[in-house]
């Protein structure tokens, strides 16, 4: 599924970059040199075919060797996703290629606004309109694969004078977008995640993704969170096969909840797989959300397991640095947007609204 090359690279560079140590520059260079950028995508609009759960394959198959990488990897993809939703062919055929290669960062943004579509939060970017555009004020508060040498960020609009909200793609250039420095994650760290401010900047119409985030946010949104489950299948696909490793004398006892885990967790792999190709996502997203919500229990059980496959060997700094990094990747799992809280009271309330 990875080149060899690809997955010798993560592998070796996992710590450092889960901790920082590891230039963010290179994240996005990796992925694209290994063309795994293009899989999912139409070959005459420069990608090398197949499904979106193609994509959430090699996605899952980064997630095994590097959260971080694959976090990055799952910004761009989302970012393209919205591109290919668009009704803006003319922005489409500027930045796909750029962002097909790696040359260009894409960041998805629309965290914010996915709590927006369930009532959960305000829109935080205000727009005025001025005729050949809009002047935008508001900031942005933890964006992924803001990549210091150039990017290009969707975000959801609010108008000032009222009506539908909006959504634009933000090239990094514009006067008054100010990035912050990195956020301090606890891991994660060479993910390029940071705020961003927006003060009076001022934004062409050529630039909208879409005239109406309420129309427009539905229909990305199964491959923005079937995507993101592919961090957590990767993690806990990983995790499993390191308790495979260790099983043996008084451990083979973990044999069956291993069995176990891994056919809970290829269920849910199929049932978001069949969703995402039938399309019955975008008019159940509460099935959506309930697969989410198992593969990110999944990821929690599965490095659970390697931890009691492991011993008191998962401790010690010598040997368990590769756990340590999955027990922080595993934290971070059921709080990244939308969180499984978040996602429990929208089916909550769904639940109250059908009573």
């Amino acid at each position: 599924m990875l080149s060899a090359h690809l997955s010798e690279w993560l592998d070796a560079q996992a710590q450092a970059l889960d901790q920082g140590h590891c230039d963010p520059q290179q994240v996005l260079a990796r992925l694209a040199g290994a063309d795994v950028l293009r899989v999912g995508i139409d070959q005459e609009l420069g990608g090398s075919g197949g499904e979106l759960t193609d994509a959430l394959e090699v996605m899952a198959a980064v997630a095994s060797h590097s959260l971080a990488a694959a976090f990055v990897f799952w910004g761009q993809r989302a970012f393209i996703e919205y591109l290919l939703h668009s009704p803006n062919q003319a922005l489409r055929e500027r930045l796909l290629p750029s962002l097909l290669s790696g040359e260009l960062a894409g960041a998805t943004g629309l965290s914010n606004a996915m709590k927006f579509l369930s009532g959960i939060e305000a829109l935080q970017v205000k727009a005025r309109d001025h005729g050949q555009g809009w002047s935008l004020n508001g900031r942005l508060h933890w964006v992924t694969n803001l990549r210091k040498s150039g990017f290009v960020v969707a975000a959801a609009i609010e108008h000032e004078e009222g009506g539908a909200p909006f959504i634009l793609a933000l090239p990094d250039a514009l006067p008054g977008l100010q990035r912050s420095d990195d956020l301090q994650l606890m891991g994660l760290q060479s993910s390029n995640t940071a705020a961003l401010d927006l003060s009076q900047v001022q934004v062409p119409r050529d630039w909208l993704l879409h005239d109406d985030a309420r129309v427009f946010l539905p229909a990305v949104r199964p491959a923005f969170l079937g995507l993101q489950c592919a961090l957590a299948i990767g993690l806990a696909r990983r995790a499993l096969s390191e308790v495979q490793q260790h099983l043996g004398g008084s451990r083979s006892v973990l044999q069956e909840p291993l069995q176990e885990q891994r056919q809970q967790l290829e269920h849910s792999v199929d049932e978001l797989k069949s969703g995402l190709l039938d399309g019955r996502f975008l008019s159940q997203p509460a099935a959506l959300f309930r697969v989410r919500i198992a593969l990110a229990e999944a990821a929690a059980n599965a490095v659970q397991l390697e931890l009691q496959a492991s011993g008191g060997k998962a401790y010690l700094s010598e040997f368990g640095s590769g756990f340590a990094r999955r027990w922080r990747e595993s934290a971070f799992v059921p709080i990244v947007t939308p969180s499984l809280v978040q996602l429990r009271a929208e089916l909550q309330r769904q639940g109250r609204s059908a009573a």
